[in-house]
This record gives C-alpha cells, sequence and structure tokens, in this order.
C-alpha cells in the first residue's frame, strides 16, 4: 500500500517500489513508535499493579501507617537523597509511634477515667503540704514495680482524685493496663459476679492489672458481705499489684467504713505495708475556684 500524502501513483511500479523503499523507514519509526507506547503502558500498569500488591501486603501485615504515608515519604526520600535503609527506618519509625498511639488511646478508654487530669495541671503551690518531690517521683513509675500502694486520705476537694488519676494517666502512658473505679462501682462489680458465680474469675481478671484506682472510699459504708469482697481483692493483689486509693477518711475511721473492725484492719495492714500515704489538710480546689469566680 502506497500512501497518497507522498504523491506516488498507484498505477506506476516504479513509483511503487521506490515509495516502498521510502516508507520503511517511516514504518519502522511508527513501529518504534508505536511499541514506544505499548512499553509506556506496560510500565504504567506494571506500577499500578506493584502499588496494589504493596498496598495489599501492607494490609496484610496490618501496617495501616506505613500504607498510608509510604508514597509521600519515598518522594521526601527521593528528594532528600535519603538512602533505602533510612527510608524504611523512618517508615517503620511512623508505624511504631502510630502503634503506640492508638494502643495509649485504647488503654485510656479502657481504664475509664471520668476526667482526664494531668500531673502539670495540679497546683502544688495551693497545697504547698503535699510532698511535690515525692509525687513526681512516683509519676516514674517505679512504684509499679516494687507493687506499691499508695493512699490519698483528706477533705472533698483538696485534690485526691486530681492526684491519683494524674498518676494513673502517666501508667497508661507508659502502657500499663490501668483501671479506675470509684468505690461503690468495684463493690457493685465484686458483688454481681458472687452472684453470677464469677467471683474467682473477675478476682483474677483483676490481679493481672498494673494498677488499679479506687475513688471514693469512705463516702458510703460497705456492707459486711461487701466489705469482705473488698478485702479479697485487696489480699489477692498484695505485693503483687499496686493500688492506688482516696479517701475522706482517716485511717482510725475505716472500721466505719468497712462496718466490720477486723476486716478494716486486715484491709489496712496490706494496704500500708509497702506504700505511700498522703494526708493532705489543705483547702479545697473547688471553693477556691468558687471564690476566684465571684
Amino acid at each position: 500500500m502506497i500512501y497518497h500524502s507522498t504523491g506516488y501513483s498507484d498505477n506506476n511500479p516504479e513509483q511503487e517500489r521506490a515509495g516502498k523503499q521510502i516508507s520503511r523507514p517511516f514504518l519502522l519509526y511508527g513501529c518504534y513508535k508505536y511499541n514506544f507506547k505499548l512499553t509506556d503502558k506496560k510500565t504504567m500498569e506494571d506500577d499500578i499493579m506493584s502499588e496494589e500488591l504493596t498496598e495489599q501486603y501492607l494490609k496484610t501485615l496490618s501496617l495501616h501507617r506505613i500504607k498510608e504515608t509510604y508514597k509521600q515519604e519515598a518522594e521526601n526520600a527521593a528528594r532528600t537523597k535519603m538512602s533505602y535503609r533510612d527510608y524504611l527506618q523512618r517508615l517503620l519509625e511512623i508505624e511504631v509511634l502510630s502503634k503506640i498511639e492508638r494502643s495509649i488511646n485504647r488503654k485510656m478508654q479502657i481504664a475509664g477515667f471520668p476526667q482526664v487530669k494531668r500531673l502539670e495541671e495540679f497546683d502544688f503551690s495551693y497545697q504547698p503540704q503535699i510532698n511535690e518531690k515525692l509525687i513526681r517521683e512516683l509519676a516514674c513509675l517505679d512504684f509499679l514495680t516494687d507493687a506499691k500502694n499508695v493512699l490519698f486520705v483528706g477533705a472533698p476537694g483538696v485534690g485526691k482524685t486530681h492526684l491519683a488519676t494524674a498518676l494513673g494517666v502517666k501508667a497508661v502512658q507508659a502502657r500499663k493496663r490501668v483501671l479506675f473505679f470509684t468505690a461503690e462501682q468495684l463493690t457493685s462489680l465484686l458483688a454481681s459476679a458472687e452472684v453470677s458465680g464469677n467471683l474467682n474469675k473477675t478476682l483474677e481478671s483483676l490481679s493481672r492489672v498494673d494498677l488499679i484506682i479506687i475513688d471514693e472510699l469512705g463516702y458510703l459504708s460497705l456492707t459486711k458481705q461487701t466489705a469482705k469482697l473488698f478485702f479479697q481483692l485487696i489480699s489477692k493483689r498484695y505485693e503483687s499489684g499496686s493500688i492506688i486509693i482516696t479517701t475522706n477518711k482517716p485511717f482510725e475511721e475505716w472500721g466505719q467504713v468497712f462496718n466490720d473492725d477486723v476486716v478494716a484492719t486486715a484491709v489496712l495492714d496490706r494496704l500500708l505495708h509497702h506504700s505511700y500515704p498522703f494526708l493532705i489538710n489543705g483547702k479545697s480546689f473547688r471553693l477556691k475556684n468558687i471564690s476566684a469566680s465571684n
């Protein structure tokens, strides 16, 4: 076939032969162009397949953060001429930090803090009799390793729950397992477990938690039965797991709280054996805030 654009006639054999000779480089060039386009298209398809496979691998390995960021990080690596090793390390760092963040957020939810209170927010100048240095040392969480307890004793509003929660938050940030209960919530949980025949299972589960915080002990008196259940938990965690307790009752009045002097003595004996007691006799933060607002 002769292209009319060359000016050759279909009826002239010589022109046809010349046309064939002239058109050969053109046809080769056309084939080259065509093949080049095919190669381009194939490369793009391969890239897409490779990208899909990469993302499938990342999904299978649950490397969700790397999946979200590896393209952008690859561009950054190319621009800054980052080595393959540094690029890989950067991706792994992003994934590890993301997993830690998700783990902390999940543990924070499980802990059940009524409000998130932080140590940095506590006004030690308003409660100068509190040993700030010791509190900050406790925030390093060595007391968890040693299975020691912390007890905050004082009138309402002096910051007991704030300090207890703040230490609990520090523990969660260190990826420790923490549970926060009011005394009423805890005794209700134990009583329900006893009724359902799951008391031992519940006590075993609570014994594996790194830190249990029991708030507002003493605001409501326990029955003799719930006092015994409370003692069982304290006994189960004795020298194996830390407890933080806040209470408005001095230790000599715990017999009234537990409706049983013997049980109260046994509970105190185990709690105080390895502990950091804080007796807070300061002014109420709530009254301070009311005065400030007026």
